[in-house]
């Protein structure tokens, strides 16, 4: 809660003196022979409850100042304007993402299980862009449409298994269902990010054609190779690094290699960086007054301490 006029809380500090001008100074002072005696009679009730009318009317004035201070809670909103990025993530999930060449010294993680690490962290970073995610092997799947529901695209990215689309790679045809999925985007930006093991085994579509229509579409192709160099006849030598160098020389992108974690890290990194667009956020607050029920309660307790004053309460001892 801020205030708008603060120093109006000042006349608070009259208060004391407010108090000492209409209670102590206004009762004449009475003489007695023996104080003593009078300690001894009982004390009703109006007596007990005298010292609730400067209450009343202190706490009165207080809410009154409060309310000439203009309470006010901010409500604060921010627009964002941005040139939008479009990306379609393009992840294999062939059977061989299942080999565990990623791992760590604290945790085993095969190829695919690493992607998803990675991927976490890259969706995060995009808060404004539009993601879709798109899963292969013997054919595609698209398991996310272009979206700004970043939850439900991680929800479904954890569902992929190594092998639930075949055992095969159809690198062709998975960069052709991703240029279509971005074919009709208004987007300034258009990028596909494809990660895979391997090499083009399958499908009607070859890679080098599928990375013609996408440059033909204005449509970037980043490349990454997922497999560890010391994996020999595991999968490394499957990697067709001059056909992914291509395809990404093809789309103006560049091609990445990822032989474990940390280096896919660095990937992503590095994609993230070089696919930005400047974001404008324009702050702005709205306030709501809160003046209104602290004059209601400044005006209740001034009438319950005038009502009061009129009865017992009020009488001289």
């Amino acid at each position: 809660m801020t205030f708008c006029y603060p120093w109006l809380l000042l006349v608070a500090l009259l208060i004391p003196a407010v108090l000492w001008l209409r209670y102590a100074r206004r009762r004449p002072p009475l003489n007695f022979s023996d104080g003593a005696r009078l300690a001894l009679l009982p004390r009703t009730w109006a007596v007990r409850l005298q010292p609730a009318l400067p209450a009343l009317f202190a706490l009165g004035l207080l809410c009154l100042a409060v309310a000439l201070a203009r309470p006010q809670k901010g409500l604060e909103e921010s627009r964002v304007r941005t040139e939008a990025v479009d990306i379609v993530l393009l992840v294999d999930v062939s059977p061989s993402m299942s080999i565990p060449d990623f791992s760590t010294p604290l945790r085993t993680l095969n190829r695919l299980d690493a992607a998803k690490t990675v991927l976490e962290k890259f969706i995060a970073s995009r808060a404004h862009d539009r993601l879709g995610m798109i899963g292969f092997s013997a054919f595609p799947y698209t398991l996310c449409p272009l979206t700004l529901d970043h939850g439900w695209l991680l929800d479904r990215m954890r569902n992929m298994r190594p092998g639930m689309l075949g055992d095969a790679t159809g690198i062709g045809d998975a960069m052709a269902s991703a240029v279509n999925r971005l074919r009709e985007s208004k987007a300034k930006s258009k990028v596909v990010v494809l990660l895979t093991d391997g090499q083009n085994n399958c499908g009607l579509m070859q890679p080098d054609i599928a990375a013609q229509a996408a440059k033909a579409l204005g449509i970037k192709i980043y490349t990454v190779g997922a497999s560890s160099r010391t994996a020999r006849g595991v999968g490394d030598d499957a990697v067709d690094e001059a056909a992914l160098k291509r395809i990404a020389s093809t789309t103006g992108a560049a091609y990445f290699r990822a032989a474990n974690l940390d280096r896919m890290q660095d990937v992503y990194e590095q994609i993230d960086k070089l696919e930005r667009t400047e974001i404008q956020i324009d702050h702005f607050t709205r306030f709501r007054e809160l003046a209104g029920p602290w004059l209601l309660a400044a005006l209740l307790l001034l009438a319950l301490e005038q009502a009061l004053a009129l009865t017992r309460l009020g009488r001289q001892p």
